[in-house]
C-alpha cells in the first residue's frame, strides 16, 4: 500500500509553505502517479489545510480525483477535531496523520477521536524519546524486555490504540527490522502506565 502526501511547497531546508491551490494540488497527485509509476495512489493525504483557500476547495480536489480513480482513499494531516468534522462532511476521511509519540500528547483528542470514528492514526516522529532514553526507568524497562528505547517507545505507541500505524524513520536496514520488532513487544500494563507517566512528566 502506497501513501503519499501533497500540499506543501519547500523554499529552503526547513521551510515548508501549505499550497492549498485546487490546480496544485491537482498537479502534485499527478507528479506522484508518475514518479511512482502507478495508475492510483491508495491514500493520498494533505499536508495541511491552507487557510488561503476555502477547504470544499481543497478537499473537493482531492475528492475529484478519487471519483475519478487516482485516489483511492484520502487522509488529513496535522489536523484539530473539528477539521477533521468539516473534511468529512465532503469526503470519507479514513486517515489523520498527527505529531504524537510517548512525550508530546498535544493531540490526544484527535487520537480519541480517531479511536471513536475508526479512522488510521499515523503519529509522525514518533521516536521521540528525547531525556526519556537516558533516564534510569526508560533503561530498565528497555533491558527487562531486551529492547532499545526506540523499540519501547513503539510498543508504548501500538498498546496506547488499536488505530495507531507509527511510521519512524530509518537510515538502515537494520534500523527498520529493529523497528519492526517492536511490534512483538507486550508490555505490561505496570510498564505502559510507568511509561505514559515519565512521559507526561516531559510534556
Amino acid at each position: 500500500m502506497v501513501a503519499t502526501k501533497v500540499g506543501f511547497t519547500r523554499q529552503g531546508p526547513n521551510q515548508w509553505i501549505p499550497l492549498g491551490a485546487p490546480a496544485y494540488l491537482r498537479q502534485q497527485v499527478e507528479l506522484n502517479l508518475m514518479t511512482l509509476g502507478l495508475d492510483h495512489i491508495d491514500l493520498l493525504q494533505l499536508h495541511r489545510i491552507d487557510p488561503n483557500y476555502p477547504l470544499a476547495d481543497q478537499i473537493g480536489e482531492l475528492a475529484k480525483m478519487q471519483e475519478e480513480g487516482k485516489i483511492r482513499h484520502i487522509g488529513l494531516s496535522q489536523v484539530s477535531v473539528a477539521q477533521i468534522q468539516a473534511a468529512q462532511k465532503i469526503v470519507p476521511i479514513v486517515s489523520v496523520q498527527n505529531r504524537y509519540n510517548l512525550i508530546d500528547r498535544k493531540d490526544e483528542a484527535v487520537l480519541n477521536y480517531a479511536e471513536a470514528n475508526h479512522l488510521a492514526f499515523i503519529p509522525w516522529f514518533p521516536l521521540a524519546t528525547g531525556k526519556l532514553a537516558q533516564g534510569e526507568q526508560l533503561q530498565a524497562i528497555a533491558k527487562r524486555y531486551n529492547a532499545s528505547p526506540a523499540q519501547i517507545a513503539l510498543a508504548w505507541l501500538l498498546k496506547r490504540s488499536d488505530v495507531i500505524l507509527p511510521i519512524p524513520g530509518t537510515s538502515s536496514t537494520k534500523h527498520v527490522v529493529d523497528n519492526i520488532a517492536a511490534q512483538d513487544i507486550e508490555l505490561s500494563q505496570a510498564d505502559f502506565d510507568t511509561l505514559d507517566q515519565l512521559g507526561r512528566q516531559q510534556q
